[in-house]
């Protein structure tokens, strides 16, 4: 089936890293408004989160619908939320800081939304490292399953972090946690039907 669809992958990329570079040649030629870091530091830190999301929904969607396309381009999609993440660690760090590390780094013991901000970009950079099929043999499938679940650990502090963020009207970022919440209800679901048939099969 892959085999069929050769586009796919780099449809996906093709199409997620347009926004980026959008938003590149908009800043290059000022047009980003008045604030044009805070208006990136927005734009980069939205789209690493609704991609998150998106590649965290392919497996759920492949359990309830039995496509198996989501599957396919699921790590396309883990990578291009790492690549925002990298674009939104970068605008605050380099545009926004000037690279003092003494101001970041007391932003990140002093600022929560910082806080847990850093801590999931963090945890997203051995996901990426580990992205490959050899790491995959390196580790093992069940070690890489089991390192590769901080994904939703580090979704949940990215919707922590944008409510923080934006303080006010948390509508948006609470719509993000609620699509959060069901994915990992499905997996949780998943996971609780194939314990119940392996006790079935032991006990039969």
């Amino acid at each position: 089936m892959a085999s069929k669809q050769p586009w796919l992958n780099p449809a996906v990329a093709l199409g997620g890293l347009s926004p980026l570079a959008l938003l590149a040649v908009q800043g290059a030629q000022g047009q980003l408004g008045a604030n044009g870091i805070e208006f990136a530091l927005n734009q980069t830190g939205l789209f690493a989160l609704a991609v998150l999301i998106a590649s965290l929904a392919c497996t759920p969607l492949r359990l309830i619908t039995g496509w198996t396309w989501p599957a396919r381009i699921r790590r396309t999609l883990g990578l291009l939320a790492f690549t925002y993440a990298s674009a939104h660690f970068l605008t605050y760090s380099v545009l926004d800081q000037g690279l003092d590390v003494r101001a970041m780094a007391e932003d990140v013991l002093t600022r929560p939304f910082i806080t847990v901000g850093f801590t999931a970009f963090v945890m997203l950079v051995p996901l990426a490292v580990t992205s490959t099929n050899q790491s995959v043999r390196r580790l093992g499938f069940p070690k890489w399953q089991r390192l590769h679940r901080l994904a939703y650990v580090a979704a949940m502090l990215g919707v922590v972090h944008f409510v923080w963020r934006v303080k006010k009207d948390v509508t948006e970022p609470v719509l993000y946690g609620a699509v959060l919440a069901l994915l990992l209800a499905v997996r949780v679901g998943e996971a609780l039907r194939k314990k119940r048939a392996l006790a079935a099969q032991r006990t039969a």
